[in-house]
């Protein structure tokens, strides 16, 4: 037997796929800012590509919620 679409618990899952998604890119970001002169420039690196695929997947799941 398949599952029934429900559209109302998909919304809520991507919702908070997007809200935690947004913690963990503010968190981050806050993170740059409080260590920028600590850490190394590969590091920054990479925090940054991370925070990119972030607001990548933010815009997915937002054009999929609305959908």
């Amino acid at each position: 037997m398949s599952k029934t679409d429900n559209r109302v618990d998909y919304k809520a899952h991507l919702q908070e796929h997007i809200d935690h998604t947004a913690a963990n890119l503010k968190e981050a970001e806050d993170y740059l800012d409080e260590h920028a002169g600590e850490i190394t420039a590969v590091k920054k690196h990479i925090i940054e590509a991370k925070n990119d695929r972030r607001k990548e997947s933010i815009e997915g799941f937002i054009a999929g919620k609305n959908s």
